[in-house]
């Protein structure tokens, strides 16, 4: 076996004890705290966007039943209201890329995100339990990106990006294709457009599921 077909391999092994742990620890404290990140990716997402368009953030509330709200004024609402899971779905994107290239030490990505994660905390969570949960997860990705070694920041980076993967997908399907007639981003995008919420979400989760397959196919080429 070449070297880069063992590369592949242990990735695919890697990957598979991932996805199987993920899977069996999905409803369990153990992934609960990488959910309230990704709701806090989705919510970040719609300020950008919201900033983006020429718009105004007042302030970002976390819940901890894993749901969230940005409150804010202006910006086009098409974009902002688009932006909570395909941003989510980004940032878990730019994780996975970021925890495999190899110009960048692992340890420096995850403290930036930990370092953003307490800026963006302090600048716009405001409400306790979102303000609790963004300063010791932030403390504790700087701490662990500048204390553990570097395979071990990688893997994190790399579990932090394929977590917001997947919760996007199955967030989407959740909020959207399960309980159309739910408030969410595509039942409020629905009453703007017109477009059936079934309409979005089917695209949204489409768009997540290509992007996936895209991201591990050059995860796999690359490992």
């Amino acid at each position: 076996m070449t070297p880069t077909s063992r590369r592949r391999l242990n990735f695919v092994l890697g990957f598979s004890l991932y996805f199987a742990a993920v899977w069996y620890l999905w409803y369990t404290p153990v992934i609960y705290p990488l959910k309230i990140f990704v709701v806090l990716l989705h919510e970040v997402s719609h300020a950008i966007a919201l900033l983006a368009t020429g718009g105004m953030v007042d302030h970002i509330a976390l819940d901890a039943r894993q749901g969230g709200v940005t409150v804010g004024a202006g910006g086009w609402q098409f974009v902002t209201l688009s932006a909570g899971y395909l941003g989510s779905l980004a940032f878990g994107a730019l994780l996975v890329k970021g925890a495999q290239w190899k110009r960048l030490a692992p340890g420096t990505l995850l403290s930036f995100v930990g370092f953003a994660v307490l800026v963006l905390t302090a600048v716009y969570v405001r409400n306790p339990f979102g303000l609790a949960f963004g300063l010791m997860f932030g403390g504790v990705l700087l701490f662990s990106g500048r204390r553990l070694p570097a395979i071990w920041s990688r893997r994190l980076t790399m579990a932090l990006g394929l977590t917001s993967v997947l919760y996007a997908i199955l967030d989407i399907k959740s909020d959207v294709l399960d309980r159309p007639e739910a408030p969410s981003d595509a039942f409020m995008l629905a009453q703007l457009t017109g477009i059936p919420t079934v309409f979005w979400g089917v695209l949204w989760i489409s768009l997540a599921l290509i992007a996936t397959v895209l991201l591990l196919r050059s995860a796999w080429r690359n490992a």
